[in-house]
């Protein structure tokens, strides 16, 4: 009888096994990628090798992604979440059918949907979490950031107020003085933004594509962000809902992802360096606008007497892009932007950016140490 009930044990457990042969081997796939993940985290050599492996990868199949004129990844995003409610809808409507048998269906059902999710979240981690802990662009150029006085942020703050007077004039602006210069102007003269910055820094040498512009920008707005890099499709994705002056350097931004830099600090002053490097009045300006946000913000914090002193010489020009900049970020104070914002502050916290959101500040030691 023992016997028996062990070999009827050993059936039910072949039987059971060879029924979710299928979800167990993608069980094992996703195992298999979190290794990859923990082997590229475990030392700068491991994360540069397979940085430099998924760097190839995702130029590889961009290619065929940058051959649609909209943001793939957008569209990627709305399918898998339809997708998961209709595998959510399916299993509760197999459970409802299938008495006697509801266990099996819950296990399989929900460890496939579990291995979905999972499955995303290690291919982001393996083909972007990793750049996280590789060489980033201080490494690369031996440009570090450095604690700075306050006397070296007014300097650098009147710099580029002083840039912003001479470069304010030299765009587009509707009746208001707000910046103006068309959208479609400014992506077509993309990729040629860091052309003049990777003469100093050949590392960033790379053909650019045309960044895509975002169906569901408001959207991302309310969640506070004005781009992201997709490396689930290689593309650039660009908000074209938020003020169109920050637009260039925000695609500067975007496009030093491209290059395989993760940090976002790293991202912002690369955003300022090659804008305001480049040979496009409306990249340089944006790129001084940008990096005055960053150290008048700093100044502020700083000392506000030296502060009002600098902002007091802006021409009147980037004092109406500043207020129209603020007032439509005002618009999205609440809930969403505030849980969106906590959400990529965790997300930064788990790449080891132990600094969080609050790395974008870090920006202003590279800005002074590099002008």
């Amino acid at each position: 009888m023992y016997l028996e009930n062990q070999r009827n044990k050993e059936d039910g457990m072949r039987a059971f096994f060879k029924r979710h042969m299928g979800v167990h081997i993608w069980a094992l796939g996703v195992l298999a990628l979190f290794g990859t993940y923990w082997y590229g985290i475990s030392s700068r050599q491991a994360a540069n090798a397979v940085s430099a492996v998924t760097q190839a990868v995702k130029d590889g199949y961009a290619r065929l992604w940058y051959l649609f004129p909209f943001s793939v990844v957008e569209w990627f995003y709305a399918v898998f979440i339809a997708g998961a409610g209709a595998w959510l809808a399916v299993l509760f409507h197999r459970l409802r059918a299938g008495k006697g048998r509801r266990g099996q269906i819950a296990y399989g059902g929900l460890l496939g949907l579990a291995c979905l999710f999972l499955t995303a979240y290690g291919l982001y981690c393996v083909g972007w979490g990793v750049n996280y802990y590789a060489d980033g662009f201080q490494e690369k150029s031996g440009v570090y950031a450095q604690p700075v006085t306050v006397d070296e942020l007014e300097r650098v703050a009147l710099l580029f107020s002083g840039k912003l007077n001479e470069t304010a004039g030299l765009v587009a602006r509707d009746a208001d003085g707000v910046f103006a210069v068309d959208r479609d102007v400014i992506f077509a003269a993309s990729t040629r933004v860091y052309k003049n910055i990777s003469k100093e820094f050949p590392f960033l040498a790379r053909a650019d594509r045309v960044p895509k512009k975002m169906l569901f920008s408001r959207l991302f707005s309310a969640m506070n962000f004005t781009g992201f890099y997709s490396p689930y499709t290689g593309e650039s994705n660009l908000n074209v809902d938020s003020p169109a002056c920050l637009l260039p350097a925000n695609i500067a931004h975007e496009l030093a992802h491209q290059r395989g830099i993760a940090s976002e600090q790293e991202c912002n002053f690369l955003a300022i360096a090659a804008a305001t490097a480049s040979d496009d009045a409306a990249y340089q300006y944006s790129g001084y606008l940008m990096g005055y946000i960053q150290l008048s913000n700093a100044l502020y914090r700083a000392d506000r007497d030296r502060w009002a002193a600098v902002y007091g010489t802006l021409p009147e020009t980037a004092v109406a892009d500043l207020r129209y900049h603020s007032d439509y970020w005002a618009q999205f104070d609440g809930v969403t932007a505030a849980v969106s914002t906590k959400l990529y502050d965790t997300a930064l916290r788990s790449y080891g950016q132990t600094a969080g959101i609050q790395s974008y500040g870090t920006v202003v030691d590279l800005l002074v140490a590099y002008y």
